[in-house]
């Protein structure tokens, strides 16, 4: 279960096509698994496109979120909330370097034809070898030091970000590095 999320977008009048259930709504990504979730924001509580919120199960250290109303599927959401993922994943991934760059000092094969560094969009054999020969010598220490000692490779949180946005947007998506896999029951 996600203990934090980053907010997509945010709607104080709440969606114009649910008359029903008006309120203010927010849209999410989790840090973790990156689950995507409506929310119900506090009242008076006014968020912030890339705001990080607590939405754990202990009520007590919610300060800006009331309840989490629920899983979501991209679709689901606005075209606001969509268009940000992209950057609001970049900011996730930014934040954490340590964890993303385990891929890159301790990613390994998935079968004997594919490398798991070879999911990585733009990254084919020739970067994936430099990456493995450059990690032998010493392992990364930020993507600074990467993108340093592995010439030819820009931008490697951009690229974790991309890979990211890639499993959360094709459900069909074979192998799911960071996301869970899409549940089976929502089709």
């Amino acid at each position: 279960m996600e203990e934090y999320a980053y907010i997509l977008d945010y709607l104080p009048s709440g969606r114009p096509d649910e008359r029903d259930r008006r309120g203010p709504v927010a849209y999410a990504v989790g840090e973790e698994d990156f689950v995507l979730f409506e929310l119900i924001p506090k009242d008076g509580v006014n968020l912030l496109i890339g705001d990080r919120v607590y939405v754990g199960k202990a009520s007590d250290k919610r300060d800006k979120i009331d309840r989490v109303r629920g899983r979501v599927e991209l679709d689901e959401m606005t075209h606001n909330a969509q268009n940000e993922l992209s950057f609001v994943l970049q900011d996730i991934v930014e934040n954490d370097p340590k964890r993303f760059l385990q891929v890159y000092n301790e990613g390994g094969p998935i079968s004997t034809r594919m490398h798991s560094l070879e999911l990585l969009p733009g990254l084919g054999k020739k970067l994936m070898k430099a990456v493995l020969d450059e990690r032998r010598k010493q392992p990364f220490e930020d993507f600074e030091d990467l993108e340093e000692r592995v010439p030819g490779l820009h931008k490697p949180s951009k690229i974790i970000a991309k890979r990211i946005e890639k499993e959360i947007r094709n459900g069909s998506e074979k192998y799911h590095v960071y996301t869970r896999p899409p549940r089976e029951d929502r089709r």
